[in-house]
């Protein structure tokens, strides 16, 4: 006569979690993102005294700040 199924909780449906999945991993990976953003930050070069092993750094970040190439020595 009626055959109509019993309707379920929403959390028994397996495309409900699908859905959640997807932004629940992008907040993980966030999160996690920003620990090793904070707990491990990039030195700040010194331009006055340059040093032999950072001096590509710095020439780099000229060249990205410019737009042109290092003069050659």
């Amino acid at each position: 006569m009626n055959d109509v199924p019993a309707s379920q909780p929403w959390w028994r449906y397996p495309m409900v979690w699908m859905v959640i999945a997807g932004p629940a991993m992008v907040v993980v990976a966030g999160v996690a993102t920003m620990v090793l953003a904070l707990s491990s930050p990039d030195p700040v070069l010194d331009t006055r005294t340059p040093d032999i092993t950072q001096a590509p750094a710095v020439q780099a970040r000229n060249h990205a700040a410019a737009g042109t190439l290092p003069a050659k020595r």
